[in-house]
């Protein structure tokens, strides 16, 4: 198996029952590469990352990390540090005490970067987990897994419990991981996060893969709608950039789509008289069945 990738799956599927969960996934995660596995709640992400953990069994297909069979599950964690969705900590144990037992387990630390993490990150070591919140559990995760040596960071909405501050801190983690030549695969169901860090982004949904498309290509699926009611003649935007699906769900009132620079399309509303308008930032599923349309659910 070539160690090129990071990680690699042939025709990996999870089915519970009837259900399927994971359907026939075939992925390559290059090494030193930020990559995104982006989809809505229920996709199949969590259960892909319990299948590349060994955590769970394939009901078939094949997963090897670094060229290590997932399913040889010592010798492939010794290659990654894992940030589950939600994380468990040791109640009894302070933050301080839960890093050096993480430490003295995995493949290695920078304790001087650990120590920077944890300013960075406003973490209080000194107080037991079962006093922590759950984005303080989040900040202990987050700071083991960035600290470690390990060439595999697996993130599983790692941003959960983060405030948007903490979100900064944590792109820019996630930047230096890959300065140091380390691979993140992170697992989101929010656009924004995945476009700010990632260099290609694979696209689930239902079980299924959609795309794996460089960041650049992703742009295309952020789009806002926008609602306005006016008076007099409506606003022209048939030949505006950027500006689709419009249409007039009543008397006065006009909604369109809007994807790119939004200088066009407020120059042409600022010759109407707009008396209200309202943007609204549609769900990743309404982004998906927008963009691939019912194709994405076959």
């Amino acid at each position: 198996m070539n160690s090129d990738f990071a990680l690699r799956t042939a025709g990996l599927t999870k089915r519970y029952g009837r259900l399927t969960a994971l359907d026939d996934l075939t992925l390559e995660v290059c090494a030193g590469e930020v990559f995104g596995f982006l989809g809505p709640n229920g996709a199949g992400k969590s259960t892909t990352i319990r299948l590349l953990l060994g955590l769970a069994r394939p009901t078939a297909g094949q997963a090897w990390v670094f060229g290590v069979g997932a399913a040889d599950v010592a010798r492939a964690h010794r290659l990654l540090a894992y940030v589950p969705a939600d994380v468990a900590l040791w109640p009894q144990l302070t933050g301080a005490e839960i890093l050096h037992l993480q430490a003295s387990t995995g493949p290695g630390v920078d304790y001087a970067y650990q120590a920077e993490l944890v300013e960075r990150f406003e973490l209080d070591l000194s107080k037991p987990a079962r006093t922590y919140s759950t984005g303080n559990r989040q900040k202990v995760a987050l700071v083991a897994a960035f600290a470690t040596r390990a060439p595999l960071l697996v993130l599983d909405e790692p941003t959960s419990g983060l405030d948007p501050l903490m979100e900064r801190v944590f792109r820019t983690a996630v930047a230096a991981a890959r300065d140091r030549g380390q691979t993140v695969f992170l697992s989101s169901h929010q656009l924004a996060e995945v476009e700010a860090v990632c260099d290609r982004v694979a696209i689930l949904r239902a079980g299924r893969l959609i795309q794996v498309a460089p960041i650049g290509e992703l742009r295309g699926l952020h789009r806002s709608e926008v609602t306005l009611t006016y008076t007099g003649q409506p606003p022209n935007l048939d030949t505006i950039a950027g500006v689709q699906d419009v249409r007039q769900p009543g008397e006065g009132r006009l909604r369109f789509t809007l994807t790119g620079p939004p200088g066009p399309a407020l120059t042409a509303l600022a010759d109407a008289d707009i008396t209200a308008l309202a943007v609204r930032e549609p769900s990743l599923e309404e982004i998906f069945l927008d963009y691939y349309g019912t194709e994405a659910v076959r």
